[in-house]
């Protein structure tokens, strides 16, 4: 076998190994491997976040592709999720979102009920376009729809009920994130969030976290410093609930003006009474009193002798009907 010179493997080795401290038998270096994922100090209060909100539970199927995200697998049958790589993927789908320059061409997309408020919200904050209800067949694919568009990314709620525009999406060669359960099909998904995408506090927390790294990558949010939001406004509310938290705000209000009636009559020097007077105390039985320029007598009479009146319209109505028929 030909050998080689000193030289030629000395060279070599500065091609292989250009760096001294890079050498397999350097001794180890203090600071961590490049490809090592540095934490923000959120990463703990996140995952409690998750662990109260039930992001961890997944369901009782499991897809083949989404084994690798079940952490395990309970005495009933229900598969828990990972939340090291959900918190992980969530990072990744991050920093895709940021690296589009302009928002507008990311699309936001929830067809369920429970994503659709947090996707208008998502929506406000990162300013990319939401797409909430129902997905027009060919908005991606047709160029007269009206609501025609070219994304450069999707986001999906659940890859199962947002089946249609991950189909277009994967006739126009746009990648897509999706938040995944373990039962959720992964055909077309370029990057799985795994998560329960059945509770609508998971929704809202995934949205609300996703929306808060984006704004930290591009800036707009100081890394150490929390965001002044709050993860309820990204919650799902019921029609219901809201009106009874309209009617409970409602009463306050009216009770607080009674309450504060002696205070206000104070500062502007009026007598209570003329601000808030004693409902309780009126006579509502008592006859209305005359106002001032006006003549108790004109005031129209308390009552009526209707006896009399249908007994004087009786004869007019028989004259009236003897005439027709004598016209007839």
């Amino acid at each position: 076998q030909p050998t080689r010179s000193p030289s030629t493997t000395s060279a070599l080795l500065r091609v292989l190994h250009p760096h001294p401290t890079t050498h397999p038998r350097a001794a180890p270096s203090a600071t961590p491997p490049p490809h090592t994922m540095s934490y923000p100090s959120t990463r703990e209060e996140d995952i409690k976040m998750m662990l109260a909100c039930s992001t961890h539970q997944g369901t009782k199927n499991c897809d083949v592709l989404m084994e690798p995200y079940v952490f395990k697998t309970r005495n009933d049958g229900v598969n828990i999720i990972n939340l090291q790589k959900t918190w992980e993927k969530i990072q990744l789908a991050a920093r895709i979102i940021a690296a589009v320059e302009n928002p507008a061409d990311v699309y936001a997309v929830s067809a369920r009920i429970y994503g659709q408020r947090a996707v208008y919200k998502f929506g406000h904050y990162t300013r990319c376009q939401a797409v909430a209800g129902r997905w027009t067949p060919g908005q991606l694919t047709n160029q007269i729809c009206q609501r025609y568009g070219e994304p450069r990314l999707l986001i999906l709620t659940d890859p199962r009920t947002d089946a249609q525009p991950i189909m277009e999406a994967s006739y126009v060669n746009i990648p897509t994130i999706a938040f995944c359960n373990t039962d959720s099909p992964l055909r077309f998904v370029d990057v799985a969030i795994p998560c329960n995408n059945k509770s609508k506090e998971s929704i809202a927390l995934l949205w609300y976290l996703l929306s808060r790294e984006v704004l930290y990558l591009r800036g707009q949010i100081p890394r150490g410093a929390p965001w002044d939001i709050m993860v309820d406004l990204f919650f799902y509310r019921e029609p219901e609930e809201v009106e009874k938290a309209d009617d409970a705000s409602a009463l306050p209000a009216a009770s607080s003006a009674v309450a504060d009636a002696p205070a206000i009559a104070a500062m502007g020097g009026m007598d209570a009474g003329d601000v808030a007077p004693d409902v309780a105390a009126a006579d509502w039985g008592a006859a209305p009193e005359a106002a001032a320029g006006w003549d108790a007598a004109a005031a129209p009479a308390a009552e009526v002798d209707w006896a009399g009146a249908e007994a004087a319209a009786a004869p007019a109505a028989d004259a009236a009907a003897a005439s027709w028929g004598t016209e007839q």
